[in-house]
C-alpha cells in the first residue's frame, strides 16, 4: 500500500516531531527494500508515539511496521501489528485510515492460511470504502480480495476482483500500479495452466499474452523505483509466464536473476520460490533429473525458512517428478511428506489463531487500562485545578507529593507523632525493587508511572484511618494503627502481593515491578525515630534476602 499518512491531524511537541522523523526514515528504508532496518525504526516510532499519547503517530507507525514485517515473512507479528493499529484507529475514529489498515491486515492473515479471517477484514474494509465513496480505498480492497481468492485456489473469482482493481488504478501512484500489474501476472501463471488443462487453448493464450504485457510494465516500474524486492518478485512471475509461452531460455535467466537479487538482500521466501520455479521450468522441458536436484535444494531452503506451504508444494512436485523417472519409492515418500506437512499446516493455523486470540485479549485489556489511566490523569488534573483555585491550596501543596498525590515527608513528620500518641503503631517502609533498572531500561516517564501506580495500590489497600505517604525517591511509608505484629505483617503481605500481581506489562511490554517492606511496632508513646530506624534496617534485610518480601519482628 502507498505511503500516504494514515491520520491527518498530529499533536504538536518534541515527541511528535521525533515520531514524524522516524516514520519518514522507516518509509525511506521500505521504499529501498531494506525492510529489516525499516521495521526496527517503525517499532521505535510506535513505542515513542504510544508513550507520548500520540495516537495518530502510533497508528501510522504500526501500519508501517506491519507492512515491513509482511515482506520479512513475519506474518503473525505483522497481523498483530495491524490489529493494534485497528484498535488505535477505532479510538481515533478515522474510517479512511482504518480501511487502509484492514486491507493490509488481510495479507499476513492470508499468508498464515487464515483465509476466512482475511476475507472478513476485507469485507469490513469494502463496506467502509463504499460508504465513503473512496475510489483509492476500493482499489486496494479489490486488489487484496483477488489475492486471497487466488490463494484459496479460486482463480476465476481472483481474476474478477483483480481486473476490477485494474480498471480503477489509473491516476494512482506507481506503487499501486505495480502491485496490481504484478498480482494479475502472478494469478495468470495458474490461470493459464488451468485453462490449458480444461481444454481452452485460445483463452489460455489470450490470457498469457495480456499478462506478459502487464508484467513487462510492472518490471519497468520496479526498476524505476529501485526496489529490489519488487524487482525480484516480478522477475520470478515474468519468468514463469515466459516458460508457459515456450521461451525456456529467457525464463530461466529471469528466474535466476530473481533468485540472485533475493539472495543478496536476504529475501528468503523469494529465494526459495525462485529455486522451486527454476526446477519447475526444467520439468516443463522434460529435464526430470535436473529438476529433481533443483527441487531438493528448494525444499531445503523452504524448510529452513519455515515456508511450510511452499515445502508442501515442492514435495508434491518431487512426487510427480520421481514418478516420471520410475522411482516409485521416492515418489511415495514425498507424497507422504506432502500429507504430513498438510496436517502440520492445519495445526499451525489453529495454533496461530489461538495465539492471536490471546494477543487480541491482552491488547484490549491494555487499551482499557490505558484509557483508565488517562481518565485518572485527567481527573487528577481537574482536581489539581480546583485546588489551585482554593485559597488554602498552598498549605495542601506543602504537604502533598506532586508526583503521586500522597502525603509527603513533611506531612509525615507532623502527623506520625499524633498517630503514635493514640496507641501502638506499626510503621513500615516500602521500597521499589531495582527501580534504577526501570528508569534505565524504560525511561523516567515509565518510572514516574510506576511510582504513581504503586501509590494508588498502597492507598487503595489500607484502611481510611491508616497513613500512606511518599517518603522520598522510590520509598513509601505505611503507618497502621491498632494492630499487632502478625496483623501488621499480614496487611503488608497484601500490599506486597498487590504490587507484584499488577499487570505491569500493560504499561510497558517486559516491565515487572515488586516492592520490599520492613516493619516495626512502636508502643504507645514509644520512640518513633528508633522505630523508623528499625523498619529501615528490616527493609534492607528484605533486600538482602532476595527482595519482594516483608521483614518484621521475629
Amino acid at each position: 500500500m502507498s505511503s500516504t499518512s494514515l491520520v491527518r491531524e498530529r499533536p504538536a511537541g518534541a515527541a511528535a516531531v521525533q515520531v514524524t522523523a522516524l516514520l519518514q526514515h522507516a518509509e525511506e528504508n521500505r521504499l529501498a527494500g531494506d525492510y529489516r532496518a525499516g521495521s526496527a525504526i517503525a517499532r521505535q516510532a510506535a513505542t515513542l508515539a504510544a508513550a507520548a499519547g500520540d495516537l495518530a503517530g502510533e497508528a501510522e507507525a504500526l501500519r508501517s511496521l506491519a507492512n515491513q514485517l509482511l515482506r520479512l515473512g513475519e506474518q503473525e507479528n505483522a497481523a498483530n501489528a495491524c490489529r493494534e493499529a485497528v484498535a488505535v484507529l477505532e479510538t481515533v475514529g478515522d474510517e479512511a485510515a482504518l480501511c487502509q489498515v484492514l486491507t493490509l491486515q488481510a495479507m499476513p492473515l492470508n499468508e498464515l492460511g487464515m483465509h476466512e479471517e482475511a476475507l472478513d477484514v476485507l469485507a469490513r474494509g469494502r463496506e467502509i470504502a463504499q460508504r465513503l465513496g473512496d475510489r483509492d480505498l476500493l482499489y486496494w480492497v479489490h486488489n487484496r480480495t483477488g489475492v486471497v481468492h487466488g490463494s484459496m485456489g479460486n482463480r476465476s473469482l481472483s481474476t474478477e476482483y483483480l481486473m476490477r482493481a485494474l480498471t480503477i488504478v489509473d491516476g494512482m501512484d506507481a506503487e499501486a500500479r505495480f502491485c496490481i500489474l504484478n498480482n494479475v501476472g502472478d494469478n495468470a501463471v495458474y490461470q493459464v495452466a488451468q485453462l490449458r488443462s480444461d481444454g481452452h487453448p485460445d483463452a489460455a493464450d489470450e490470457t498469457l499474452q495480456t499478462a506478459l504485457g502487464l508484467v513487462d510494465e510492472a518490471l519497468r516500474l520496479a526498476r524505476d523505483a529501485a526496489n529490489p524486492f519488487r524487482e525480484s518478485i516480478c522477475l520470478d512471475n515474468y519468468g514463469m509466464l515466459l516458460a508457459l509461452d515456450g521461451d525456456f531460455a529467457e525464463a530461466g535467466r529471469m528466474i535466476e536473476d530473481s533468485r540472485a537479487i533475493a539472495a543478496i538482500h536476504g529475501y528468503r521466501s523469494l529465494e526459495s520460490a525462485a529455486l522451486q520455479h527454476q526446477a519447475h521450468v526444467r520439468l516443463m522441458r522434460g529435464e526430470c533429473a535436473a529438476a529433481i536436484d533443483g527441487l531438493l535444494e528448494a525444499l531445503d531452503r523452504a524448510l529452513e525458512a519455515g515456508e511450510k506451504p511452499m515445502a508442501m508444494e515442492i514435495h508434491r512436485e518431487l512426487s510427480e517428478a520421481y514418478e516420471q523417472v520410475g522411482n516409485f519409492a521416492a515418489a511415495l515418500g514425498h507424497y507422504r511428506s506432502f500429507h504430513t506437512l498438510e496436517r502440520e499446516a492445519h495445526n499451525d493455523v489453529a495454533a496461530a489463531r489461538a495465539r492471536m486470540a490471546v494477543h487480541h485479549f491482552e491488547l484490549d485489556n491494555a487499551r482499557l487500562e490505558a484509557n483508565n489511566l488517562r481518565l485518572e490523569a485527567e481527573l487528577h488534573r481537574v482536581r489539581s485545578a480546583e485546588l489551585e483555585a482554593d485559597s488554602l491550596s498552598w498549605q495542601r501543596q506543602a504537604s502533598e507529593d506532586a508526583l503521586t498525590g500522597l502525603p509527603n515527608r513533611r506531612y509525615v513528620e507532623l502527623r506520625l507523632p499524633e498517630l503514635a500518641a493514640t496507641g501502638p503503631l506499626c510503621v513500615a517502609v516500602a521500597d521499589v525493587d531495582l527501580f534504577k533498572g526501570v528508569n534505565d531500561r524504560f525511561g523516567h516517564f515509565v518510572g514516574d508511572e510506576v511510582l504513581r501506580q504503586i501509590a494508588a495500590l498502597l492507598r487503595d489497600n489500607v484502611r481510611d484511618n491508616d497513613l500512606v505517604a511518599r517518603f522520598g525517591g522510590e520509598e513509601f511509608l505505611i503507618a497502621l494503627g491498632g494492630v499487632d505484629t502478625e496483623d501488621a505483617r499480614a496487611r503488608c503481605e497484601v500490599l506486597r502481593a498487590q504490587v507484584a500481581a499488577y499487570p505491569w506489562d500493560c504499561l510497558q511490554e517486559g516491565l515487572a515491578v515488586t516492592i520490599s517492606i520492613g516493619l516495626a511496632i512502636v508502643g504507645e508513646g514509644g520512640d518513633l525515630p528508633a522505630g523508623l530506624t528499625l523498619a529501615d534496617q528490616r527493609l534492607y534485610a528484605a533486600k538482602n534476602k532476595g527482595r519482594n518480601r516483608v521483614e518484621a519482628d521475629a
